[in-house]
């Protein structure tokens, strides 16, 4: 687990994104595309079972695609060390059968009914199959660890799945409650959301047998991505249209979580704005989301989210000096702004 002082941003920001958050990606993805192609053909491999149930909502799982982030860390990091072997691409599918998981078992427990543009996959079969092929997507992950025989992998992974339940569970406890901090909530996001991130990092760094220094670089690097991607995640259900980002504005109102933008809102805003917001996330209440997104507008509280969001890509960005140049290195580089500059 980071210790706190890794949770705090530095003051050192961000330089603005020149290219559209979608050519950026495309620039990053075309990299690695030969890889990606190959994970995701073991993903559908993988996710097939003699289970007629599992088969079905795992082609569902599998057409709904997605943008692949986590497994482009672990590609990029151990392409960038000179990475030659074929166990990055099981790897690869194991981190996303990881995430995939996470957000099966989100779904549930956020009563979500839209991902991605479509319907999740709990609105289509229910409650306890989506739970239950997340777990099938779990095991199945660990069985694949098994292939690969790294021990060093295995413990990571291990440790990372117990984080990620954790920080779910902090969530819960959290929610509806307007007392939360940006100490609280950055904790809980790091461990729900940054840990794989910083695991797929480290794992391309150990497949590449890089050396301590470098391996804690690039852990160093996904951890600070993956609270940079979460912190604008929560920005983006104040400030997209529900077609822009693929799921419901308003929901995490509706699920009474307490994201950056209403705990800066909360510390600046009038006392008249405070109890309106304070009583949305106690209740849950979406019919006041308009008024608190212009409560939000008018403190600047997303600039303020994007900006905490920048120091954290601009640290990640920092922890790349120790690697040697490359356009692996670059590409990691450009995924850092991606993070930030994303509107979907």
């Amino acid at each position: 687990m980071p210790t706190p002082s890794r949770l705090q941003p530095n003051k050192r920001q961000l330089r603005p994104a020149a290219t559209h958050p979608t050519t950026l990606l495309d620039e990053i993805m075309s990299l690695v595309s030969d890889d990606l192609s190959a994970i995701n053909r073991h993903i559908e491999n993988q996710i097939e079972s003699d289970v007629p149930l599992i088969r079905e909502i795992g082609r569902y799982i599998v057409d709904a695609g997605g943008k692949r982030l986590r497994p482009i860390t672990l590609l990029l990091a151990a392409r960038s060390l000179g990475y030659q072997g074929t166990a990055h691409i099981d790897l690869g599918a194991v981190i996303e059968f990881i995430h995939t998981a996470t957000l099966l078992h989100d779904d549930v427990v956020d009563k979500s009914d839209l991902r991605r543009g479509r319907k999740t996959t709990n609105a289509v079969w229910g409650n306890p199959a989506s739970v239950l092929v997340g777990d099938f997507l779990y095991s199945r992950a660990f069985e694949m660890m098994v292939a690969v025989d790294r021990m060093s992998v295995m413990r990571i992974m291990a440790a990372t799945t117990n984080r990620i339940s954790e920080g779910e569970v902090l969530q819960l406890l959290n929610a509806n409650s307007p007392n939360v901090s940006e100490a609280d909530y950055l904790e809980t996001i790091t461990r729900k959301t940054a840990k794989l991130f910083e695991s797929a990092a480290q794992i391309g760094a150990l497949l590449a047998n890089a050396a301590p220094a470098t391996e804690s670089a690039l852990a160093e690097f996904g951890l600070n991505i993956g609270i940079s991607f979460q912190i604008i995640d929560d920005a983006l259900d104040y400030r997209s249209e529900t077609e822009d980002i693929g799921k419901n504005t308003g929901d995490d109102l509706a699920d009474g979580k307490v994201t950056l933008p209403l705990i800066h809102a909360l510390r600046v805003c009038t006392p008249s704005d405070n109890s309106i917001i304070q009583t949305a996330i106690s209740t849950g209440d979406r019919s006041q989301f308009d008024t608190i997104v212009a409560i939000i507008e008018s403190t600047d509280s997303l600039a303020y989210t994007s900006r905490i969001a920048g120091e954290y890509a601009a640290q990640a960005q920092q922890a790349l000096e120790l690697l040697p140049p490359s356009d692996y290195r670059n590409a990691l580089s450009k995924l850092a702004e991606f993070s930030v500059s994303r509107t979907y």
